[in-house]
């Protein structure tokens, strides 16, 4: 096995210091929170939402799925509140918006690192596989619940229950972001083989107090001469 994907996950016991972050609930460049858009996000759920942290976190979820608009776009630092005004994002930039609205709310969260294999896009872009990089960083986002570090995958259940809803095979109009609802995104190889995506995983990069601190250490997917131009295309492609 690759030494690289059989890393411990960020809650397993033999994971150093470095990698097992307390997570937080502070504003940063890219969470920004604090912003009145983003704000607004947890007020608005605080009056139609049930009351408890995982119920506010799925109507918020689901909110972002509704209101932003799924694209494919590069920008990883890109502010929560900017993807809120332009009603659209990528998953990584709609996750990051779930993640900025769940520390409004006071929910500490941090991210996982993962680096995937670009092919994993493939099916969803056959006709432009020139612009998808060989490497893609992930920040997949972790929340504290009842002293508990879960992973966005789990929000709506454990991988096992979810593991019903079927492989999530990267095409058609159903994103990474929207999937986790109703379906096993499964990066560790946990649960059945149908819904194992940990063949796409290179490296497990470890735990990160927020998604700009993995980012700050393993920069972004593309530098910044290449994401303009690449951003210019494929930044209103619906994803």
């Amino acid at each position: 096995m690759d030494p690289a994907r059989s890393r411990p996950r960020c809650d397993g016991p033999a994971v150093s210091r470095r990698t097992t972050p307390a997570g937080s609930t502070a504003a940063t460049p890219i969470l920004d929170w604090r912003h009145p858009l983003v704000l607004a996000v947890p007020a608005e759920i605080r009056d139609v939402a049930p009351a408890g942290e995982r119920a506010f976190l799925i109507t918020a979820h689901q909110l972002i799925a509704a209101r932003v608009r799924p694209v494919y776009a590069m920008n990883e630092r890109q502010p929560a509140s900017r993807t809120l005004r332009l009603g659209r994002g990528s998953c990584s930039q709609r996750l990051a918006l779930l993640e900025a609205a769940a520390r409004g709310r006071g929910i500490p969260t941090r991210a996982r690192g993962l680096l995937l294999d670009g092919r994993f896009w493939h099916p969803r872009f056959p006709r432009l596989r020139a612009l998808i990089p060989r490497q893609v960083v992930l920040a997949w986002p972790q929340f504290l619940l009842d002293g508990k570090w879960v992973a966005v995958s789990e929000l709506y259940g454990d991988l096992t229950a979810l593991r019903t809803g079927g492989r999530f095979t990267n095409t058609g109009s159903v994103t990474l972001f929207d999937a986790i609802a109703h379906t096993a995104v499964d990066w560790d190889g946990s649960t059945c083989s149908s819904c194992d995506l940990s063949g796409h995983v290179l490296a497990d990069l470890g735990c990160f107090t927020s998604r700009d601190d993995l980012f700050d250490q393993h920069g972004q997917t593309l530098c910044l001469p290449v994401r303009i131009p690449v951003d210019l295309i494929m930044g209103r492609r619906a994803a």
